[in-house]
């Protein structure tokens, strides 16, 4: 159960990362220092741009899941 738990967690923590990665920047920050002045072809439409903010609320939603799930198993093994 541990393992699952952990091979799942960090699926999650590298598609969340990637998630983040692919949102448009939206000026300041960080993101203008690594290149954000150029527009990007990637979320263009404010359709993608929800799509992409539902599916990273989800991911992030399923990765504290398993981190509160880890936490648990850990703590009842104990």
């Amino acid at each position: 159960m541990v393992i699952g738990f952990s091979i799942a967690l960090i699926v999650f923590s590298l598609l969340l990362m990637l998630l983040v990665l692919m949102h448009k920047g939206k000026g300041g920050g960080l993101s203008d220092m690594f290149g954000g002045g150029m527009q990007s072809s990637v979320g263009g439409s404010s359709v993608a741009e929800r799509n992409l903010d539902r599916i990273t609320v989800i991911v992030g939603l399923l990765w504290f899941a398993c981190i509160v799930g880890l936490g648990l198993v850990l703590k009842l093994q104990h």
